[in-house]
């Protein structure tokens, strides 16, 4: 089986959209797929969350595949969104110096893939 990791980095929702499309699609095929949350993407929960957004219902298909392993705490942190990660209930990650350890998805034999 494919082992990967989708480390999104970017807050703008078409790129966040593209990180959940393909992690759904992926799964589909029979990859192990994680998702996790860098940089400035913990930004984008907020606003997918919310019932009104017209890319909720994909966001609420991502987690409920359970495809989003994590988001970094010190990223959650910094751009404000540790309120709403943990209103979603998404895992924080903090492994590495407070944010995602690359390094341990790769030793795991997950390819890395960053958006």
């Amino acid at each position: 089986m494919n082992k990967v990791a989708l480390f999104a980095f970017q807050a703008e929702i078409p790129c966040f959209v593209h990180v959940m499309l393909n992690a759904i699609d992926m799964r589909e095929k029979g990859c192990e797929v994680e998702v996790i949350l860098e940089g400035k993407s913990p930004g984008v929960v907020a606003e997918l969350s919310r019932q009104e957004h017209p890319l909720h219902a994909l966001f609420e298909k991502t987690k409920a595949l359970g495809l989003i392993a994590g988001v970094c705490r010190a990223c959650a942190v910094a751009t404000g969104s540790l309120e709403s990660i943990m209103k979603e209930s998404l895992p924080l990650i903090d492994g590495m110096h407070g944010h995602a350890s690359m390094a341990d998805y790769i030793l795991k034999g997950f390819q890395v893939i960053t958006f």
